[in-house]
């Protein structure tokens, strides 16, 4: 049995994200290089040896990284390794894996939030209007990186000013608003008539690395001394939507979380106004 052909497959149909994919392939062949047998005998006590190496770095290709020796391993990246040998244990080859392995429990950050005038300084010194639009796009509606460079032109309604982001994160689609400011703009290329809003330098959409790199560049053009990066303008969306008085259940809606949970975080960006706020008895 090919496990990495049917992993793959696997996880083609279930619409899992191409990054997804790569980094799950990634660990499953060190998991093959580690266990030499045949697939159908991988036992829990294989991936639990595997893992526990993992943890400790005592596998050479780990040791070849540019990282302290004593480093610990990160608990979303322990956390990665370990669903990776989960998917291929329960979904391939369908084996139990109760493994008394406990995710490790990583810190959480708060989002990195730009204000208003930092983000409209970033996208004014944007000279391409193509380029310009997609970061505009990403901070008015919302948009993740991955959604953006995939917006294709049947999935826009300016009449009604909203959009669709066709299987986007947990193979959901949800609408998003477009700004009325943009609304000129993107009826310019629809008109082109192509398939996708945004293309790159071959026939296809534009990648998220191209616009990582627009955005990293607009960032240090304008000085702005924050860690900027494609989701910075997602974060300050739903971090600005929220402080002018927008519905929490709405603004997830919106960013497409599965739970209200994940996007009460950015209340903890806007606390210091909410404690700004009188009660009506004082």
């Amino acid at each position: 049995m090919d496990v990495l052909e049917a992993m793959k497959k696997e996880m083609i149909r279930r619409r899992l994200s191409h990054r997804t994919i790569m980094t799950y392939i990634f660990y499953v062949k060190k998991f093959l290089l580690f266990c030499h047998k045949d697939p159908n005998k991988f036992s829990k006590k294989d991936c639990r040896e595997f893992l526990e190496k993992f943890m400790n770095k005592e596998f050479y290709w780990m040791k070849l990284k540019k990282s302290k020796t004593n480093e610990e391993i990160a608990g979303s990246t322990l956390n990665v390794a370990l669903n990776s040998i989960r998917f291929m244990m329960e979904e391939v080859l369908h084996k139990s894996m109760k493994l008394n392995i406990k995710y490790s429990k990583t810190p959480k950050n708060l989002p990195i939030c730009l204000s208003k005038n930092e983000v409209l300084k970033i996208i004014d010194n944007i000279k391409n209007e193509k380029h310009k639009l997609i970061v505009s796009l990403m901070y008015g509606a919302g948009l993740r990186v991955s959604e953006v460079v995939k917006l294709k032109s049947q999935d826009i309604n300016l009449e009604e000013e909203i959009g669709w982001v066709r299987h986007g994160k947990g193979n959901k689609d949800r609408p998003f608003i477009i700004p009325k400011c943009l609304k000129n703009n993107i009826e310019k290329i629809i008109f082109q008539g192509r398939t996708y809003l945004f293309y790159g330098n071959k026939n296809t959409h534009i990648s998220s690395r191209s616009v990582q790199a627009i955005i990293k560049k607009a960032a240090q053009k304008v000085r702005i001394d924050k860690n900027v990066h494609p989701h910075t303008f997602r974060h300050s969306f739903a971090t600005h939507v929220l402080e002018a008085g927008a519905d929490i259940i709405v603004v997830q809606s919106l960013l497409g979380h599965n739970e209200a949970r994940t996007t009460m975080e950015y209340l903890h960006v806007i606390r210091p106004k909410l404690l700004s706020v009188k009660s009506p008895l004082d």
